[in-house]
C-alpha cells in the first residue's frame, strides 16, 4: 500500500485508494509530524519525549514505543506479526520514517515550485497552480506552537508565498495581466511587507490599463515601508515607479528581459514538441542537456536532476543502442567539488550502467564516449575505497589530452582530483589540478569548469595556510558566479569565509560560531545531503577544539557520516574513559576525501588522553605524509590546525622522535 502524508494543513495521512487513515490522538499526529519534520533521518526517542512533553511522565519513552506501535499498525495494515517495518523503521537510537521522496505533500510542493523555475509560463503556471491546491490551511496546523515545527511551518509560509509570485509573474509574463490583479490584491493585503508582492501588483495595474491605480498602489507601499518599517522602497519599486511615470515602453511587452526570455523559452520549447517525435531518441540526448544546467541551480533543481538522470539511463539501455546510452551517460559532466556523493546507491547505479556499457561498446566507438564513460565512473566511486576509480581517472586524462578536447579534459580532471585522495597530504597535487582547470576553462569560456578550478584551488591553498591566495579564488568563484547565475557556489565560499574569519586571530569562539550559522543556513534546500549532515556540528567542534575547550553535544546532535571520529571526544568530554577506548577499538578507517587528516586528528586526540598507542600509532603514520598542511583545511570549510601539531602530541605520547 502507497501510503501518503499531508503536512500543508492538518498533519493527516492517505492509504493507496486516498482514504484518510485513522492516526488515533495527538501524540500518535505529533509523533508522525516529527518524523515527516526529520526527512527520512532518525530522530533518537529521548528527543521524541522532549519534543512532546514539556514535563515528561515516568513512562515517556514506553509511551512514544506504544504509539510508533500504534501508529505502525496504522500505517501498515498487512504487514504480517513479527515482520519488520518498512515505512515506520527503527535505527539505533530512534525511528525515521522512510516515506518515498513523492509521498508527502509537503516535498512534493518544494519540487513542484523548484521544477516550475526551469519551465515556461505556461506550464510553469499550471504546476504552480496545481502545487498551491495542496494547501489545506497553514502547514503543520496542528502544532503551531511547537517549537520543533516552527522552523519548517516558516519555510513552508515563505515558499508558498514565493509560488504564488511566481504564479503571478507567470500570469504576466502570458499577457493575463487582469486576471493577475485579483489574487496579488489580496496577496499583499495579508503580507503587506513583501515588495515583489507590490511590484508585480503595480505592473499587473500598468498592463490593464490603469497606470493612475498602479502609482497609487506603488505611493501606499512606500508610505506603509517608510512609516512601519522606518526603511525605504527597494530599487525594484523605485524603478518600476519612474519607468510607469515614464510610460516605459518594455513595461507594455513583457516585465523587462526574463519576459522576452520566457517567451523565446516557450516558442522554442513548443517548436521541439511539434518537430521532434515523442518517442525519438534525440530527446534523451537533449533531456540530459537540461538537467545538467538544472543540476547547477541547486536546491530543487540539483535534485530533480539526479532523479532524471538515473531515469534517463535507464531508458537509454531499455532501448539496447550502447552508443547512445554512452552519449547519455557521458553527457552529465556537471563540475563537482564535495568528495562525498549525495546518493550513493544511485552513484552505485550509475557507475554499474558505465561499466556496462564500456563493455558493450564496439572497439571502432569513438574515444571521446569511452573518455566520458570513465570520466562519470571516477566522478561517482569519489570518497569510497574503489580501485576502479584512481584506474578510470587515469585512463579519462590519457584520452582526453590525446584528443585535444578541451571540454573533455575538463570532464577527465575533475575525476582525477576526485581521486586525489588515496593518502594525506596531496594539496599540492590539488592545486596544480585546479590551476590547470582555471586556465583552460579560461581559456575556452567554460565557466562551471573555471568556477571548480578556483574552489580546488581554495581548498587547497587553505589546507596549505595560504589565505590571502585562497581569498582571490573565492572572490574570482563568486565574481563567475553571479555573472552566469551559479547559486550553489555561495555555499562553498560563505563557508570558506566562517573558516578564514575563525583562522583570522582575534574572533571570539562565538563570533566564529554565528558565522559558522550563518553560512551553514544556506545548505538548507541546496541539494547536497552529501555535504549537509553533520558539516555544522563538525565545524563547530574544531572550532571548539582549536580553542581548547571541550566537546559539546547531546542526544539531538546529528553528526552525520562523522560520529565514528566524533564520538570518542563527546565521550571524552563526558567522562566516560572507558567508553572512549571501546569507541577507539571500533573506529573505522576514515574516507579517503577532504576530511581525511581532519578525521584522523579527532581520533588522534582522543587516543592521547586514553594512551590508546594502537590507535596513536595508526594516525601518526597516516597523518606524516601531510606534516605541512593544516588539518581539515583542505576542505576550505574548517580546521583542526596544524597537522604538524597533532603529529608532535603523537610523538610526545609515544616517545617516539620528530
Amino acid at each position: 500500500m502507497q501510503v501518503a502524508f499531508g503536512v500543508l494543513g492538518p498533519v493527516v495521512a492517505w492509504d493507496g485508494a486516498g482514504g484518510a487513515i485513522a492516526l488515533k490522538g495527538p501524540r500518535h499526529r505529533a509523533v508522525l509530524a516529527r518524523l515527516i519534520v526529520s526527512r527520512r533521518r532518525v530522530v533518537p526517542v529521548t528527543r521524541l519525549v522532549e519534543d512532546l512533553w514539556e514535563d515528561p511522565p515516568a513512562d515517556a519513552v514506553g509511551a512514544v514505543r506504544t504509539f510508533v506501535a500504534a501508529l505502525r499498525r496504522a500505517l501498515e495494515p498487512q504487514r504480517p506479526p513479527r515482520a519488520p517495518a518498512r515505512l515506520l523503521v527503527t535505527e539505533g537510537p530512534g525511528y525515521a520514517l522512510h516515506a518515498e521522496p513523492d509521498a508527502v505533500d509537503a516535498w512534493r510542493f518544494e519540487q513542484a515550485v523548484a521544477a516550475a523555475a526551469t519551465l515556461p509560463p505556461q506550464p510553469a503556471l499550471a504546476r504552480l497552480e496545481e502545487a498551491l491546491g495542496w494547501w489545506r490551511g497553514p502547514a503543520y496546523a496542528d502544532f503551531t506552537e511547537e517549537i520543533w515545527a516552527r522552523g519548517e511551518r516558516s519555510r513552508l509560509g515563505e515558499l508558498r508565498l514565493q509560488a504564488v509570485e511566481r504564479g503571478a509573474e507567470a500570469r504576466l509574463a502570458l499577457g493575463l495581466a487582469a486576471e493577475a490583479v485579483p489574487d496579488l490584491d489580496a496577496h499583499v493585503a495579508e503580507h503587506p511587507w513583501r515588495e515583489d508582492a507590490w511590484r508585480l501588483l503595480a505592473l499587473a495595474l500598468y498592463r490593464t490599463g490603469r497606470q493612475g491605480d498602479a502609482l497609487a498602489v506603488l505611493r501606499r507601499a512606500r508610505t506603509l515601508l517608510i512609516e512601519q518599517l522606518g526603511v525605504d522602497p527597494g530599487p525594484g519599486l523605485r524603478r518600476l515607479e519612474a519607468d510607469i511615470l515614464d510610460q516605459a515602453g518594455h513595461l507594455e511587452a513583457a516585465s523587462g528581459p526574463m519576459g522576452s526570455a520566457g517567451r523565446v523559452w516557450a516558442q522554442a520549447a513548443a517548436a521541439y514538441d511539434r518537430t521532434v517525435a515523442s518517442g525519438a531518441r534525440a530527446r534523451l540526448e537533449s533531456t540530459v542537456g537540461l538537467l545538467r544546467n538544472l543540476a547547477v541551480t541547486g536546491g530543487g533543481g540539483l535534485q530533480a536532476a539526479r532523479q532524471h538522470r538515473l531515469e534517463a539511463i535507464m531508458a537509454a539501455e531499455e532501448l539496447g543502442d550502447t552508443e547512445l546510452t554512452a552519449r547519455v551517460i557521458g553527457a552529465y559532466d556537471v563540475p563537482a567539488i564535495w568528495t562525498r556523493v549525495d546518493d550513493p546507491q544511485q552513484a552505485a547505479s550509475v557507475v554499474a550502467a558505465a561499466e556496462r556499457t564500456l563493455a558493450a561498446l564496439r572497439p571502432d566507438a569513438h574515444p571521446t564516449a569511452r573518455a566520458r564513460l570513465l570520466a562519470t565512473i571516477a566522478l561517482e566511486t569519489r570518497g569510497t575505497r574503489s580501485a576502479l576509480g584512481p584506474h578510470a581517472a587515469r585512463q579519462a586524462e590519457q584520452i582526453a589530452r590525446s584528443l585535444d578536447d578541451p571540454a573533455l579534459l575538463a570532464f577527465a580532471l575533475n575525476g582525477v582530483f576526485m581521486q586525489t585522495f588515496h593518502r594525506a597530504g596531496l594539496a599540492p597535487r590539488r592545486d596544480e589540478i585546479g590551476a590547470e582547470l582555471v586556465d583552460l576553462s579560461a581559456r575556452h569560456g567554460m565557466a562551471a569548469y573555471e568556477v571548480l578550478g578556483h574552489l580546488i584551488r581554495l581548498q587547497a591553498r587553505s589546507a596549505l595556510a595560504d589565505f590571502a591566495t585562497a581569498d582571490g579564488h573565492a572572490a574570482c568563484a563568486d565574481r563567475l558566479a553571479e555573472r552566469h547565475e551559479l547559486p550553489l557556489v555561495g555555499v562553498f565560499t560563505h563557508l570558506y569565509r566562517a573558516l578564514r574569519l575563525a583562522e583570522s586571530g582575534g574572533t571570539s569562539v562565538a563570533e566564529a560560531e554565528a558565522a559558522y550559522q550563518d553560512a551553514a543556513a544556506q545548505l538548507n534546500g541546496a541539494g547536497m545531503p552529501g555535504l549537509e549532515r553533520g558539516l555544522l556540528p563538525l565545524a563547530l567542534l574544531s572550532l571548539r577544539l582549536r580553542h581548547a575547550q571541550p566537546a559539546q553535544a547531546d542526544e539531538r546532535t546529528d553528526w552525520g557520516p562523522f560520529e565514528p571520529w566524533t564520538r570518542p571526544l563527546v565521550l571524552l568530554a563526558q567522562d566516560r574513559g572507558a567508553e572512549v577506548t571501546t569507541a577507539l577499538r571500533q573506529l573505522p578507517e576514515p574516507p579517503r576525501d577532504l576530511m581525511f587528516e581532519a578525521l584522523w586528528c579527532l581520533a588522534a586526540r582522543a587516543a592521547i588522553a586514553v594512551g590508546d598507542r594502537k590507535t596513536m600509532e595508526r594516525a601518526f603514520t597516516e597523518l606524516t605524509p601531510a606534516t605541512a598542511e593544516l588539518a581539515g583545511a583542505g576542505s576550505g570549510l574548517l580546521t583542526l590546525g596544524p597537522v604538524a601539531k597533532h603529529l608532535d602530541d603523537l610523538a610526545t605520547a609515544l616517545q617516539h622522535p620528530r
